[in-house]
């Protein structure tokens, strides 16, 4: 199995200045089941999630003593049960600092794989749900959501704890609207941010352009389309973005084509790795934009085909206009002569 511990906590404080109160579940060895299907799709979830952030463990260890707590239990010398007692404790003493209406659960994951070991802390998300009784009256209550994830930390092991310790072992997932719950958070996985997010999106769409531009220009949107495609999927397996893999899957008979390029135009070396957003690098496949109570969003394959735009009126013309769009202009034009007559 390659859950190899799983433990479930709880907090609960009612509003301003209520006391925190804590509960622990059952320590689980290799619980495999049901416990496995669900910390399969957390991470599913996890590695589809746009917006994550990339770092190590503080260098303050008053403000990440999770890191001194976890080699302790990586060295045996205190239990699993042990090492998520402490981070129970921690994480409502980190709620007592804030006023918050707040109970939910967190779940501690350590998990075995061939290519290392990795920490999770999953923030488990609830559904309200109607459900029968034993009189067959409705009653409701809470289920867990497998679909949803607003809070969660990923901690590689073996790359902290390498002879070189990696830059950013620690990915996290902190999604907007989670304020002091989500810095709250942050504190429990011990994160302090490594990697600029935004300047290495900006930088991997760039050196995807210029590389676009720079060749036939009835082949690059399939530059654009193919670095897009290799972003998504190194996404969705919850990876980033080596330059080398991409440039081999960019051009196949010449796969250094596009290192090359990037290194003398961009001086970025070969060697580097990217952490782009997901969200973002969409902007390479779609060309979209909302205001003024319009919303427009395209393929920018459709650009000079069916869609046409002059610069110097800024008018945008969609000549192939899609059929339930159609039908909705259709429909709202019947409606206005009936209204009129």
């Amino acid at each position: 199995m390659a859950l190899h511990y799983f433990r479930i906590l709880y907090a609960s404080q009612g509003g301003p200045e209520q006391p925190v109160t804590t509960k622990a579940g059952p320590t689980l060895r290799e619980p495999g089941g049901d416990y496995e299907g669900m910390h399969k799709q957390l991470k599913r979830v996890f590695n589809a999630k746009p917006g994550k952030r990339y770092g190590r463990f503080s260098t303050d260890l008053g403000d990440a003593p999770v890191q001194a707590w976890l080699k302790d239990y990586l060295e045996e010398k205190q239990s699993f049960e042990s090492l998520t007692d402490k981070l129970l404790a921690q994480w409502g003493e980190l709620l007592g600092t804030v006023d918050l209406d707040y109970q939910g659960a967190i779940a501690i994951a350590h998990e075995q794989l061939a290519e290392g070991q990795v920490l999770y802390i999953w923030g488990l998300e609830t559904d309200a749900s109607l459900f029968l009784d034993n009189r067959l009256s409705l009653d409701q209550g809470e289920t867990l959501s497998l679909s949803r994830l607003n809070l969660a930390a990923r901690i590689e092991v073996d790359d902290w704890l390498a002879a070189e310790p990696a830059q950013n072992y620690i990915t996290l997932v902190q999604a907007r609207g989670t304020g002091d719950l989500g810095e709250r958070f942050a504190q429990l996985a011990g994160f302090e941010s490594s990697v600029d997010v935004d300047k290495e999106t900006q930088t991997f769409l760039d050196a995807v352009e210029a590389f676009a531009r720079e060749g036939d220009a009835g082949k690059a949107q399939a530059v654009r389309t193919r670095a897009y495609e290799f972003c998504k999927d190194q996404g969705a397996a919850g990876e980033p973005v080596p330059l080398e893999a991409l440039s081999g899957y960019l051009d196949e008979e010449n796969p250094e084509r596009f290192t090359e390029f990037v290194s003398q135009a961009q001086s970025l070396p070969a060697q580097t790795v990217l952490h782009p957003d997901q969200r973002k690098v969409r902007k390479l496949v779609r060309i979209s934009g909302t205001g003024n109570g319009l919303s427009v969003s395209f393929s920018s394959d459709l650009m000079n085909q069916a869609v046409y735009y002059d610069r110097n009126q800024g008018q945008l013309t969609i000549t192939k206009v899609p059929k339930a769009l159609r039908e909705q202009l259709d429909r709202y034009l019947e409606r206005g002569q009936e209204d009129n007559t």
